[in-house]
This record gives structure tokens, C-alpha cells and sequence, in this order.
């Protein structure tokens, strides 16, 4: 009888110690969120946007999160993130263990007609320093998918259903890439496609999310978040 309780004390210790991924949940978390105009929140206040409203979430719950620490910029593409995070270190290094860290880029390099092979090999770079910035961790990456800008009235004259097949032509890139690194992926583009029918999920400018939207994604990251604490 001693050896099987031994035996089971030792399993379950086992898998204890293989659970890298989750966290106590006494612990302060940290969150680094690298991104565009989507990640900054272009026409709403900061704290609509989704990485301040998951915070909020989390928070509201009783988590203890710092602010969320913002790398984005409203045109920027893969490489302009790039330089963006350079910059960003050389003013406040960032560090490499967040607790979390969300990934959100493309748009403008579909926008500015750049090719797929070419957003590959970027994004791929931007999420190995996503991990290396979750202390080397995967499962506390997440990549959000591209918003289809298509349907807004934004794009009002333009081919959307091309917009629409070029949108997932980079989401099919950045989910590859993102399965085969292990991290986790939140699929928010066919949220952004009702607001072809729907106006409150668009800000005053006719193009980006609202709070309203951003708030659907704050909640999947909120779903993703507390299966690591």
C-alpha cells in the first residue's frame, strides 16, 4: 500500500513539474503587447483598447497585472515593428520575462501590397522575439489574427472580396507559423467581418474597432490568460 501511494505522490509530482506553462496565482503577471494600429487602438481612449481592457478584465477578477506595456503604431508593418521594438529597448529595455505577450501585425503590409513570402519571414522573426520575451516560454505567446478592413466603409470602391482572399492569405501564414512555434492563436477576423453589418464595431472613422470590439478580444485573451494561472 505505501508503494502505490509513493507511486502516486511521485505522478502527480511529475506532472506538476512538467505544467511549466502555469503560473501561481498570487503572482503579479506582466503583458507585452507588439502590434499596429489594432494593438494601439487608433480612434478609441487607451483604455479601450484590447490589451488595456484585458488588464481590466483580469483585474476586475482579482488577478494583481501590471499595465500592459504597448509596442505598436498606427501604419506600422513587420519590419517598422521591428525598428519600433529596437527603439522601444534602447529607451526602456524590455524585458525577457513577461508573463505574457500578444502578437498582432500584417494589415499594412497587405495594404501596401507586399507579398505573403515576404510578411512570412518577418513575422516569423517578430514571434521568435515574442517568445524570447515570455522567457523563452511559448504557451505564453498569443498571436491574434488580422482584421478584414475590407468590410468597412472604409474600403468603400475597392475589390473586397480580394481584400478578403489577401487577408487570408496572411492569416493562413501567421497561424502556420504560430501552430509550429507552439503558441497560442485567437482567430478575431471573423468577428471584424460583422461589421459589415454591424457599425457599433467600428470607431468614429468608419475603419478601426471600436471599444466595443476590442472588447471580444480582451475576453478571449482573458479565456487565454487563466489557463496559465
Amino acid at each position: 500500500m505505501n508503494q502505490i501511494l509513493l507511486l502516486l505522490l511521485l505522478f502527480t509530482f511529475g506532472n506538476a513539474c512538467n505544467k511549466k506553462d502555469i503560473m501561481p496565482a498570487s503572482t503579479t503577471y506582466s503583458y507585452l503587447a507588439l502590434g499596429d494600429s489594432y494593438t494601439i487602438g487608433e480612434m478609441v481612449p487607451a483604455t479601450e483598447n484590447f490589451p488595456n481592457q484585458a488588464v481590466t478584465i483580469m483585474k476586475s477578477e482579482g488577478y494583481n497585472f501590471k499595465a500592459a506595456r504597448i509596442i505598436a503604431k498606427t501604419g506600422w508593418t513587420t519590419d517598422e515593428l521591428e525598428n519600433g521594438i529596437a527603439a522601444a529597448n534602447s529607451l526602456e529595455p524590455i524585458s525577457s520575462n513577461y508573463g505574457f505577450v500578444s502578437l498582432l501585425i500584417g494589415v499594412n503590409n497587405q495594404y501596401r501590397g507586399r507579398s505573403v513570402a515576404n510578411y512570412r519571414s518577418e513575422f516569423e522573426e517578430l514571434l521568435k522575439k515574442a517568445i524570447k520575451y515570455a522567457g523563452n516560454r511559448p504557451g505564453r505567446v498569443v498571436v491574434l489574427s488580422i482584421p478584414d478592413w475590407g468590410v468597412t466603409p472604409f474600403a468603400a470602391g475597392r475589390d473586397r472580396a480580394q481584400i478578403a482572399l489577401e487577408i487570408d492569405a496572411y492569416n493562413a501564414a501567421n497561424k502556420e507559423i504560430a501552430l509550429r512555434y507552439n503558441v497560442h492563436y485567437i482567430d478575431i477576423t471573423p468577428w471584424t467581418r460583422e461589421a459589415a453589418s454591424d457599425n457599433s464595431l467600428l470607431a468614429s472613422d468608419g475603419l478601426h474597432p471600436s471599444g466595443k470590439e476590442y472588447k471580444r478580444w480582451a475576453e478571449a485573451l482573458k479565456l487565454f490568460f487563466k489557463t496559465k494561472i
